[in-house]
């Protein structure tokens, strides 16, 4: 029972460093791709139909 002791502030610290990792990124706008979608649409290197 004294693992928990370790175990449970260890978990939260590393949870806690994920989250404010995660919240970073998304502010620094990691996530965004504007032109992305739009250019891959016109595009035809991503069709249904296999190649012959």
């Amino acid at each position: 029972m004294n693992v928990l002791a370790y175990l449970i502030p260890v978990s939260l610290i590393l949870g806690g460093i994920g989250l404010v990792a995660f919240v970073f990124t998304v502010k620094s706008r990691q996530y965004d791709d504007p032109e992305g979608a739009a250019q891959r649409i016109l595009s035809d290197d991503y069709d249904d139909k296999p190649k012959a």
